[in-house]
Order: structure tokens, then C-alpha cells, then sequence
């Protein structure tokens, strides 16, 4: 009898908190409402959606994906080796990557850029990835063009074009260019 004394209050405050429901992860949307940094984000391409997964290769031919980059502050930059526009705006792009790669965060350790090149040969991108001393490791092309995987996923129309995401993936940003960037990334920023 002490027994079903005991577990009857604590099956009850049990099924109370957690909503006893199926899937187990939907048992603790209590707490999920809360704290709702644990909600889950909506994947999308507008300012606080989650920002969709890139995977493609890289100048080496390895597989590299936005994702892997979680904990980072990052930009992805949409340009490619024959847009004017896109050259112009990499000398900004550069500025920005050196002067806040090893900047504190509020949320995040670091800032990198991650570029989506909408080239179609090779040689042409990684001359110009030279030229403009674009010198971040994340640098990923499919050789499509416009037909490019990652920039028909972001329905990007034309380039330069661009998504401030912050350390949890979420963007918080959408085509900064010149100063507007920087402003952008010194809101998340703790200390340069």
C-alpha cells in the first residue's frame, strides 16, 4: 500500500509535465514553450528560418556542407569568376573575413565565409578564388551555372547575393553588401 501511495503522485505529476504522448519527442513541449530557444526553426530562406543544408565539392573535390560549420558565424556568399558586380564586391567580402575570423561572438566561435561559385569551368573559378585572395577554405562549385544545386535550393536570380547566418544556423541576414555587412556582423559580435 505505501508503494501505490508513492507512485500514484509521482505517475500523475509524470503524465502532468510531460503530456504523455508519442513520439517521445513531443513529450516536453511544456518545456519547449518555455524556453524557446529550444523550439525547433523553421527551414526557409527568410530572416529567423533555419537556413537550408549546401553540400557540394569543394576546390579539392571533397564533399563540404554548410552544416559542418554550425558554431560559426557565416556568410554564404552566392558569386562566380564572370560576375562583375561579384568581383567588385569581393575586396568587401575579403575586409569583412579578415577583420572578424577572430572576433568573440556572442553565440559562436569565429566567422568564415562560405562560397557558392554558379562557374561553369574550373580553371575560371579557381583563378579567380586567387586573384581576389579569397582566402577561406569553404569554397564549393557544381559547374551548372544558374542550374547550380545550391543556388536553385536559395532561388538566388541573380548574384552577388548573400545569407548572414548565425552559430545555430538561422539567418539573420539577407544580401549585405558593402557596409551593411559589417554592421550586420558587429550586432552578433562580443569583442573584435
Amino acid at each position: 500500500m505505501k508503494i501505490f501511495r508513492l507512485l500514484l503522485p509521482l505517475t500523475l505529476v509524470f503524465v502532468m509535465f510531460t503530456n504523455f504522448t508519442w513520439p517521445p519527442e513531443k513529450q516536453f513541449w511544456m518545456i519547449k514553450a518555455w524556453f524557446p530557444s529550444l523550439q525547433d526553426k523553421t527551414v526557409g530562406l527568410n530572416v529567423g528560418n533555419l537556413a537550408p543544408n549546401i553540400e557540394m565539392q569543394g576546390v579539392d573535390g571533397k564533399m563540404i556542407s554548410l552544416k559542418s560549420l554550425r558554431g560559426k558565424v557565416v556568410l554564404i556568399d552566392f558569386w562566380a569568376s564572370w560576375c562583375g558586380p561579384c568581383r567588385h564586391e569581393n575586396p568587401n567580402v575579403v575586409e569583412a573575413y579578415n577583420k572578424y575570423k577572430s572576433a568573440k561572438f556572442k553565440e559562436g566561435k569565429g566567422f568564415t565565409v562560405f562560397s557558392v561559385s554558379l562557374d561553369a569551368h574550373k580553371e575560371a573559378w579557381t583563378k579567380a578564388i586567387d586573384q581576389d585572395k579569397l582566402d577561406w577554405k569553404y569554397h564549393v562549385c557544381d559547374f551548372k551555372k544558374w542550374n547550380n544545386e545550391a543556388a536553385r535550393l536559395y532561388k538566388i536570380n541573380s548574384i552577388p547575393a548573400s545569407y548572414l547566418i548565425d552559430a545555430n544556423g538561422v539567418i539573420v541576414g539577407k544580401n549585405l553588401r558593402g557596409i551593411e555587412l559589417h554592421t550586420a556582423i558587429d550586432k552578433l559580435v562580443e569583442k573584435l
